[in-house]
């Protein structure tokens, strides 16, 4: 059946059978606001970067 150990399985009980299933463990982080909020602050750009880039693409119309 190609089932090694450690691999991941999803068992199903279906009444009057048991059906196995491969499955993958996924990895997630999960961010709060004040983390989002520092991250959008730190990219927020100063006025002045912002004259330097919009003039960079007035240049190059």
């Amino acid at each position: 059946m190609g089932i090694k150990g450690g691999d991941v399985m999803i068992l199903e009980d279906r009444s009057e059978e048991i059906v196995l299933r491969p499955g993958i463990v996924l990895e997630f982080e999960r961010y709060t606001d004040k983390q989002i909020a520092e991250w959008d602050a730190a990219d927020r750009l100063d006025d002045e970067e912002r004259a330097r880039l919009l003039q960079m693409l007035n240049l190059r119309k």
